[in-house]
């Protein structure tokens, strides 16, 4: 009965300033809605980056040549060239992890239909390549081994390309192009996907049989890199693992010898991708909670006025056998009441900022649970740390002083 009759007294006094306890919590409200919205966008794009890096297929396995640029490089993939068909042939025989692979070679250049033209990336890979990356057909057929191996010019394409340079003609299959002045058939459109996080378009492209790419289009004999699918995502980090050792036997690299290539899986991208976002979300959290603890300066200090402003009332309580512990309890319970009161408003304004920042600004949200609990909790830690002095001095006063107190 005594805690019920407290909280009523802390409510009246509370309801009786209004404005005053509103502008003491809008420190708590922003503090709260603050961190909820950032943890927000943080766990969103976490999720955003995982998603987009699995849609291009989660088991994917990726060689390119040249050292890797976290460590002492012999050379990047743009100026060394240590990819050949002899090391993919290699792979594809010795590496039991993978269930398919791929060459890869691809080059820029204009994709022309009569009068419409387009810049779009040419790639050169096998029939492996569809399943690899994950990507359907719209309409049309994937080209066959027999039409790699003839260097055949037909070619599928994405959307954005069908787009731009077949604007009036619903399907393009069986239509002819040119990529750079070399006449192609389309034999396929690739399943819209898109732009990825990471704001590439990933209907702008073009597949040719790699032999063709290379042969009549680059010049080239070597590759620009070769992409795999391991057997399942679990046995991603043994394949590259394996493709590593296959390779280096293959070079005839000494034990002290860097890497003259780079093999990366998608869990690898991922890690990589998320810890950055991580700390990018940290920072923005520990920014956001500046706003709590100013919220909580903000409750000490309105506490200390309202001691100040009822010292007789204090005095007149503890005159007529008020407890000491009473006063304390009285004071902290309201301080305790406006700083949940204030974590309930943020809590609300956190999450409608939250669907105002992905409905109209298109970012990427994921409101975790775990957010709004944390924010909560902090806000009734704020309430009794912050009250609990005040209060304190409160119940401490002298009730003949206190009454004598103008």
């Amino acid at each position: 009965m005594r805690i019920l009759n407290l909280l009523k007294i802390a409510f009246k006094a509370i309801v009786l300033n209004k404005m005053r306890t509103l502008l003491t919590m809008l420190g708590i409200i922003i503090g709260v809605a603050s961190v909820i919205a950032m943890l927000a966008i943080g766990e969103g794009s976490k999720e955003s980056i995982r998603t987009t890096i699995s849609a291009m297929g989660s088991n994917m396995v990726t060689i390119r040549p040249g050292a890797d640029d976290k460590g002492p490089a012999r050379g990047s993939g743009g100026d060394v060239q240590t990819l050949t068909l002899s090391d993919y042939n290699h792979i594809k025989e010795e590496a039991t992890l993978l269930s398919y692979i791929t060459p890869v070679v691809n080059g820029g250049g204009q994709v022309i239909n009569g009068s419409n033209n387009w810049p779009s990336t040419i790639y050169g890979v096998n029939p492996d390549y569809l399943n690899i990356k994950v990507v359907g057909l719209q309409s049309g057929s994937m080209f066959t081994e027999a039409e790699v191996t003839s260097s055949a010019k037909v070619v599928l394409i994405g959307q954005t390309v069908v787009d731009n340079v077949f604007p009036s003609i619903d399907d393009p299959v069986g239509q002819m192009i040119r990529f750079n002045n070399i006449p192609f058939k389309v034999i396929g459109v690739l399943e819209e996907k898109g732009e990825n996080t990471f704001g590439q378009d990933q209907d702008d492209v073009v597949i040719a049989p790699y032999t063709t790419v290379q042969k009549r289009i680059l010049a080239i004999d070597y590759l620009n890199q070769i992409m795999a699918s391991a057997t399942s995502e679990d046995d991603a980090p043994e394949a590259v693992l394996q493709v590593t050792k296959i390779l280096r036997t293959r070079h005839q690299l000494m034990a002290t010898e860097e890497d003259d290539f780079t093999v990366r899986s998608m869990e690898e991208l991922i890690s990589t991708f998320s810890s950055t976002s991580e700390m990018l979300t940290v920072l923005l959290v520990a920014v956001a909670s500046i706003s709590l603890l100013i919220g909580g300066i903000g409750i000490m200090n309105i506490m200390y006025v309202s001691v100040k402003e009822r010292t007789k009332e204090i005095g007149l309580r503890m005159a007529v056998g008020g407890k000491g512990s009473d006063i304390l309890m009285q004071f902290l319970i309201e301080a305790i009441l406006i700083s949940i009161t204030g974590g309930l408003l943020g809590v609300i304004l956190g999450l409608g900022a939250t669907i105002f920042i992905e409905k109209f600004l298109n970012w990427p949200t994921s409101v975790a649970l775990y957010s709004i609990i944390i924010s909560f909790a902090v806000c009734a830690i704020t309430g009794i740390f912050f009250g609990w002095y005040p209060a304190r001095k409160a119940s401490a006063l002298d009730p003949i002083t206190a009454l004598r107190y103008e």
